[in-house]
C-alpha cells in the first residue's frame, strides 16, 4: 500500500496463525488534510457502564471499536446487559442500579487494564460470583492497587498472589464507604473504586497525590449522580436511588491518545499541516500539547464545543523544530498514555529532554520505559534509561536533519509503541518495519487507513483476515 513519497505495507500470516501482522514503512513527504480517530477509549468504557445502569435505552455515538471496548461491551452482555451495535453507535438497554445478573462463564477482559479494574469495581458491590481474566499481559499487571481498597470497602476478592494479580474471583457483597488515599494518581483505581461506592452504604471519600484524568467524575455528574468534587479529593454518598438516570445519547470525543500520532508526526515531518477534528480536549489529558507547547510545536485549538460533559476542539498541527525540556512528575498523569509518541519527538529535537517520575509506565501494556528507550535506540537515537524514566539527546541537525535510521522494530504486545514507532519510521532514512502489529486493533483499528489518508494516498482493498 502506497505512502506519500513510500509505501506503507501491511500483512497478516494467512497460512500459518503463528506469524502477526507487519508494517512496511518507506518515508515519504509531508502530512497534511483533515482526519478523524475513534472515540476515546477511556470515555467508552466509562459511558458504557454508566448507561448499562441507568433506566431504559442510551445511545453512544462516535464509541471506540477498539477490541479494548468491545470487551467491555462483551462483559456487559454477559452481566445481563443488552447491547445492540452498529458500526456508528451503541444501544444499550439499561438495566438500573441493581440490575446486572451473575455471568454462566468466566468474563475476559482481553487486553484491558481500565476494563478489568473498572468491571472489579462495579461487581464488588452485587449479589453475585464472577471471575475477571484477560489476555497475558493483564494477568502480569498490579491488581493489588484496587484489591486492595476495595476489600477496606468489605469486597471479597481472591486472586493469583493474594489477590495482586488476574484473574480475579469477585465474590459480590455489601460494601460500606471508606476514606482513601491513593498512593498512586491512577484514573482506574479512582474509577474502580467510584464504581464500587455507587453499591456503598455511607460515604466514600478519594484522594489522590495528584490529579488523574476525571472522566468518571464528568460523566458521573452528566448522568445526574450525587458526586462533590475539591481539589484531589472526590466524595460519593452511595446507593443512590433507583432511577436515579435516565440512559442518555451522548457522543464521544475523539480520543486524544489517538490523535497523538498524527500531532506528532505532523510536528516532526517537514511541510506538514493536518487538522484532527472533534477531538476532547479534557485538561487532565492534554500534557501532550503542553509538552509540544514547550518543545516549539505550532498547534491551535479551533472550534471549542463541549460533548458529554467534556472540552472538544478540532486540533491544526503544522510541522515545527523542537527543541528538550524537562518533564517531571507532575505531568505524567497527564501524559500516561502519550509517554511512547513523545518519546519519538524527543529524539528527532534539538538537545535533551529529561522524563522523571514516569514509575508507573514500568507497568503498561508493556514495560514503556525499557521498550521505547530499546526500540528508539535500536534506530539511532540516544537514550539513557532511569529507574523512573529516561533522558533522551535529540538528534536535531547532527543527522541528516534528525532523521532516524531504518530498522526493524518489534510492538511487545503494545499497541500504542506499535503506532508510534510507524510514526518514528516516516521520518527514518529508508525503509522500517514493525513487527507484531495485531495489537493496534486493542485501541485504533483505522490507524492504518487514517495515516493513508493524510499521506495522500487511497487505501487498496486487502483480503480479510480468518476470523
Amino acid at each position: 500500500m502506497m505512502c506519500a513519497g513510500g509505501q506503507l505495507n501491511e500483512y497478516a500470516g494467512k497460512e500459518n496463525e503463528a506469524q502477526l501482522a507487519v508494517l512496511t514503512i518507506t518515508p515519504g513527504q509531508s502530512l497534511r488534510g483533515t482526519i478523524g480517530v475513534p472515540g476515546d477509549k477511556s470515555i467508552t468504557h466509562r459511558a458504557l457502564i454508566l448507561t448499562a445502569l441507568a433506566e431504559g435505552e442510551g445511545t453512544l455515538k462516535r464509541y471506540c471499536r477498539g477490541e479494548d471496548c468491545l470487551n467491555t461491551m462483551r462483559a456487559l452482555q454477559a452481566l445481563g446487559v443488552r447491547i445492540d451495535e452498529t458500526h456508528d453507535e451503541l444501544h444499550v438497554h439499561g438495566k438500573g442500579l441493581w440490575g446486572l445478573t451473575e455471568p454462566g462463564g468466566i468474563v475476559d477482559c482481553g487486553n484491558s487494564g481500565t476494563g478489568i479494574r473498572l468491571l472489579t469495581g462495579l461487581l464488588a458491590g452485587q449479589d453475585f460470583f464472577t471471575i475477571l481474566t484477560g489476555d497475558a499481559s493483564i494477568r502480569r499487571r498490579p491488581m493489588g492497587r484496587i484489591v486492595k481498597p476495595l476489600r477496606e470497602m468489605g469486597a471479597t476478592i481472591a486472586g493469583r498472589k493474594g489477590g495482586e494479580l488476574a484473574p480475579l474471583a469477585v465474590t459480590g457483597t455489601t460494601l460500606r464507604g471508606i476514606t482513601y488515599a491513593s498512593p498512586v494518581a491512577s484514573a482506574q483505581v479512582k474509577s474502580s473504586l467510584l464504581l464500587a461506592a455507587l453499591f456503598a452504604k455511607g460515604t466514600t471519600r478519594l484522594s489522590e497525590p495528584r490529579r488523574s484524568r476525571d472522566h468518571t467524575e464528568r460523566l458521573f455528574e452528566f448522568f445526574g449522580l450525587p458526586l462533590r468534587r475539591d481539589a484531589l479529593t472526590v466524595t460519593i454518598e452511595g446507593r443512590p436511588s433507583v432511577g436515579w438516570a435516565a440512559a442518555p445519547q451522548l457522543t464521544v470525543p475523539g480520543d486524544l491518545s489517538a490523535a497523538a500520532f498524527f500531532i506528532v508526526g505532523a510536528t516532526i515531518i517537514p511541510g506538514s499541516d493536518v487538522t484532527i477534528a472533534g477531538v476532547g480536549v479534557n485538561p487532565t489529558r492534554t500534557g501532550l500539547l503542553d509538552v509540544l507547547d514547550r518543545m516549539g510545536g505550532d498547534i491551535e485549538l479551533l472550534n471549542r464545543r463541549e460533548e458529554a460533559g467534556e472540552p472538544v476542539a478540532d486540533i491544526r498541527v503544522k510541522s515545527a523544530p523542537l527543541h528538550g525540556v524537562t518533564i517531571g512528575a507532575d505531568l505524567i498523569p497527564q501524559t500516561i498514555d502519550e509517554f511512547p509518541i513523545l518519546c519519538v519527538a524527543a529524539a528527532v529535537a534539538e538537545g535533551q529532554t529529561v522524563i522523571t517520575g514516569a514509575d508507573e509506565l514500568r507497568v503498561k501494556e508493556s514495560d514503556r520505559i525499557a521498550t521505547m528507550a530499546a526500540e528508539l535506540r535500536a534506530v539511532g537515537a540516544r537514550i539513557s534509561e532511569r529507574p523512573d524514566g529516561m533522558v533522551i539527546q535529540g538528534l536535531g541537525r547532527s543527522r541528516e536533519n534528525g532523521r532516524l535510521q531504518s530498522a526493524s522494530g518489534r510492538s511487545h504486545g503494545d499497541h500504542r509503541v506499535a503506532m508510534s514507532l510507524a510514526i518514528a519510521a516516516l521520518t527514518s532514512l529508508g525503509e522500517s518495519v514493525v513487527q507484531d502489529t495485531d495489537c493496534i486493533e486493542t485501541s485504533f483499528p483505522d490507524f492504518r487507513a487514517s495515516l493513508l489518508q493524510i499521506t495522500g494516498q487511497s487505501l487498496r482493498p486487502e483480503p480479510q483476515k480468518g476470523m
